[in-house]
C-alpha cells in the first residue's frame, strides 16, 4: 500500500508533467493500493476554489483507502518532530510529521515531493517510493 502525499496530488490534478506525477499515474495504471489520510484529504480539498473541481476531486479520491489515524499516530508525529528538533532539524509543517507517522503506523510506502520527508526518512524507517 502506498500513501500518496498532498504534494503529489496537487501536481497530478494540475496536470503537471513531473516525475512524481508519472510515478503516480503508473501506480494507478498498475492498480496499486493507494491510500490517503484525513490530513492529506483536507490539504487537497482546502486548496480548490471552484465547486465543480472540488466535486470532481472528491469523486476521484473516494475509491482510495482511507487510513485511520489513532492517537498513536499523533504521539509518533510529536516524537518525530522532537527527535529531529533535538538534532537541529526543524520540519516546516507539523502535518508532514503526522503524514509520516501515518505511513509508519500502517507500514506504507510514501510517495511525495516534499523535502521535509527526507530528514524524517534518515532517522525513522519511513520508506519512500522511488521516483
Amino acid at each position: 500500500m502506498i500513501l500518496v502525499d498532498t504534494s503529489v496530488w496537487i501536481d497530478f490534478f494540475a496536470g503537471r508533467d513531473l516525475s512524481h506525477v508519472a510515478t503516480l499515474e503508473q501506480l494507478i495504471l498498475d492498480n496499486e493500493d493507494l491510500a490517503l489520510c484525513g490530513i492529506i484529504l483536507t490539504e487537497i480539498l482546502q486548496g480548490i476554489s471552484h465547486d465543480t473541481t472540488y466535486r470532481h476531486v472528491r469523486r476521484d479520491l473516494s475509491p482510495l483507502i482511507m487510513l485511520p489515524m489513532p492517537s498513536t499516530v499523533f504521539v509518533r508525529a510529536a516524537d518525530i518532530y522532537r527527535k529531529l528538533r533535538k538534532q537541529g532539524i526543524t520540519i516546516r509543517k507539523s502535518n508532514d510529521c503526522i503524514i509520516a507517522a501515518t505511513a509508519l503506523e500502517h507500514h506504507c510506502q510514501l510517495l511525495h515531493n516534499d523535502k521535509d520527508f527526507l530528514p524524517i526518512a534518515k532517522q525513522f524507517p519511513l520508506k519512500a517510493v522511488k521516483i
